[in-house]
């Protein structure tokens, strides 16, 4: 069990904590900037063509209304690309509405008096927009801007769900291994980051606002001016650091060679334990048994996003489930034999993507119907089967890709029969505590989660074979395979490696006993003698 002090444990901590609010910072920043640059003229156009006031005000409202993940999945299917590029296009569009809003609200407010007696000396609209709109504006145009600001420290965090980095990396990872101090790693970073931009901003307002500023001399104006373009600089120090050569690169690398800066190989993993575990055991074996670099990219969104990202070649592999391959991925019907389904993703990603799977770790993670064990004993239920009599009664909680793959909740209700009376949408992270906790009745389950035993729950039978066999193997890009063909070699070891009870005592270690991810794998691989 991980029983290191909370000091010292943000100490081992501090060179990724300093990366990762680096990388919030250089997200909020660019997209708050490019904002402030793009909304700022926008307004002043709108002001002076009213018929554009009322679409512009429409548009940004209406981007404002779409959730913050809906829309980094809409931009990421936009620009096909995981990474920084469509996490800072959504901040920017949620930035523009506050700066859009405020700033026209800044030129309207201006006293028709001062606007009558600036005419009256002969001022040009340019002059009056720039020597009386703009700085008597100020104060309601900061307060757009910091509002835009500190919002986008908030939205940031969840940047990491494609890959963007930032301190949503720790929040997710937290999510997915239900450790806290993982998720107050990213939180508390972020709301005090939050709190120094206001602050920062809100110097800059005062520094800039002529009303309250007018009794200064003039030496105090340029000594206020000049910390204005230093003040900034303070923020981006964390910037910097994180592009440092010894920033941490990873989730917590073991053995890096330093020396390399090319050959990398980008390793992704989804979102939950068992994923970034296996992530970490091809990982350690690269870099153990090649001279190649490895950059871990785990904790991206569900099947889909590390598919995309894979064949667009923005990772070069994954650990995928067989069953998910043949019906999340390929839409081909159920199979329950396991060399058969194993064989037909074999060559439809061979044919279809230029994808390889390789010799599978030897576990099969298939999804199962879960309840408590005192419900199971007191209703007996061992089939799925027998929750029918009950169903309409019983609530459910799933995961969100549980809910829609044609292998999950749809298929399931098609081939059982039944529903349930109320389905509520759940995190993989925190499934297993609701249904032990009693908010829920049924959850979908992994076989191999260490948790199922752990709280004292117990998986149904799938009587009528509906879920197909979810082996998990590596599948890597032809091309990388064809670049190094190492890699093959390296992870060759790992293949047949786990089965099921292995697999659920080291999901057990980390979600249960909170041991860190690296060190059990580093552990793991050396006592069955592959590292």
């Amino acid at each position: 069990m991980n029983n290191t002090p909370l000091p010292d444990y943000i100490i081992e901590r501090l060179p990724e904590i300093w990366q990762r609010i680096g990388e919030h910072i250089f997200l909020t920043g660019i997209s708050t900037l490019t904002a402030v640059l793009v909304g700022i003229p926008l307004s002043i156009l709108a002001f002076y063509r009213p018929g554009l006031r009322g679409p512009l005000l429409g548009t940004v409202s209406i981007l404002q209304t779409i959730p913050s993940l809906a829309m980094l999945v809409i931009l990421l299917a936009l620009f096909q690309k995981i990474g920084v590029i469509p996490a800072i296009v959504a901040l920017i569009l949620y930035a523009l509405l506050p700066i859009v809003r405020n700033t026209l609200a800044a030129l309207q407010g201006i006293a028709p008096e001062i606007i009558e007696a600036a005419q009256g000396i002969g001022m040009t609209e340019w002059q009056k927009m720039r020597l009386i709109r703009i700085p008597l504006g100020i104060p309601v145009i900061m307060a757009g801007i910091r509002t835009a600001s500190v919002a986008g420290v908030g939205i940031a965090t969840l940047a990491a769900f494609i890959g963007a980095g930032g301190l949503g990396e720790f929040i997710n990872r937290g999510l997915a291994l239900s450790n806290t101090r993982l998720i107050f790693l990213g939180a508390i970073p972020a709301a005090l980051l939050a709190l120094l931009v206001d602050f920062v901003l809100g110097y800059i307002e005062k520094v800039c606002d002529p009303k309250r500023n007018r009794h200064r001399s003039h030496r105090f104006h340029i000594g206020m001016k000049l910390s204005i373009a230093l003040a900034p600089l303070f923020l981006l120090i964390p910037v910097f650091i994180s592009f440092f050569p010894w920033s941490s690169q990873t989730t917590g690398s073991s053995e890096k060679n330093e020396t390399k800066s090319i050959n990398i190989v980008r390793i992704a993993s989804k979102n939950f334990t068992e994923q970034i575990i296996l992530a970490e055991m091809m990982a350690q074996m690269i870099e153990k048994k090649t001279q190649l670099s490895v950059e871990r990219k785990f904790n991206l969104g569900g099947t889909i996003i590390c598919h995309q990202a894979l064949k667009r070649g923005e990772i070069d592999l994954y650990a995928e489930y067989t069953g998910t391959g043949l019906m999340a991925i390929l839409k081909l019907p159920a199979i329950n034999n396991p060399d058969e389904v194993y064989q037909r993703v074999s060559e439809e990603y061979r044919n279809r993507f230029n994808l390889i799977w390789l010799q599978p770790f030897g576990f099969n993670n298939t999804y199962t119907i879960t309840v408590r064990k005192q419900d199971a004993l007191r209703n007996q239920w061992e089939f799925i089967s027998d929750l029918i009599p009950m169903s309409s009664k019983l609530v459910a909680g799933f995961s969100g890709e549980f809910q829609e793959r044609p292998d999950g909740y749809p298929g399931f209700q098609e081939v059982y029969g039944f529903k349930f009376s109320k389905v509520h949408d759940l995190d993989p992270g925190l499934i297993y505590q609701a249904l032990a906790k009693g908010s829920v009745d049924v959850i979908d389950g992994y076989l191999t989660d260490g948790r199922i035993p752990a709280y004292n729950l117990v998986s149904l039978k799938d009587d009528k074979k509906f879920f197909p066999p979810y082996h998990a193997a590596p599948v890597v890009r032809e091309e990388t395979l064809n670049a190094y063909p190492d890699l093959r070699m390296a992870l060759a070891p790992l293949g047949s490696l786990i089965d099921n009870t292995t697999m659920r005592i080291l999901n057990y270690e980390v979600n249960e006993n909170k041991r860190d991810i690296p060190e059990l794998v580093k552990e793991f691989l050396k006592n069955k003698g592959t590292l």
